[in-house]
C-alpha cells in the first residue's frame, strides 16, 4: 500500500543537475543533468583537487522577489536543498 503511495506521488523523475568545479587556472565548470547521481567520477573529481556543487532541478523553480508595495507579516519560506563536496 505504502509502496503504492509513493509510486503516485512521484509521477515526475528527479533530475540532479553536478557541477564539477574546476581548481585550475581556467576555472572550468562541467555541468551535468541525470536521474543519479554518478558518486564515483565524483570521487575521481575531488580527489584531483576539484570541487562539486550537487542540486535537484525542482529546487531551481524559485521565483525571483517581486516589488511589494507595503511589508508583509506573515511571509512563506521557500526550501531548497543543495550539496557542497570539497573532499571526500
Amino acid at each position: 500500500m505504502l509502496k503504492e503511495i509513493l509510486e503516485v506521488k512521484r509521477t515526475t523523475p528527479l533530475v540532479f543537475q553536478v557541477l564539477l568545479l574546476g581548481n585550475d587556472a581556467g576555472q572550468d565548470v562541467e555541468v551535468e543533468e541525470s536521474e543519479q547521481v554518478d558518486f564515483l567520477r565524483i570521487q575521481e573529481h575531488l580527489n584531483r583537487g576539484g570541487s562539486v556543487f550537487i542540486t535537484s532541478k525542482r529546487s531551481q523553480k524559485i521565483a525571483p522577489p517581486k516589488p511589494q508595495k507595503a511589508p508583509r507579516k506573515n511571509r512563506s519560506t521557500v526550501k531548497a536543498t543543495a550539496f557542497y563536496f570539497d573532499h571526500v
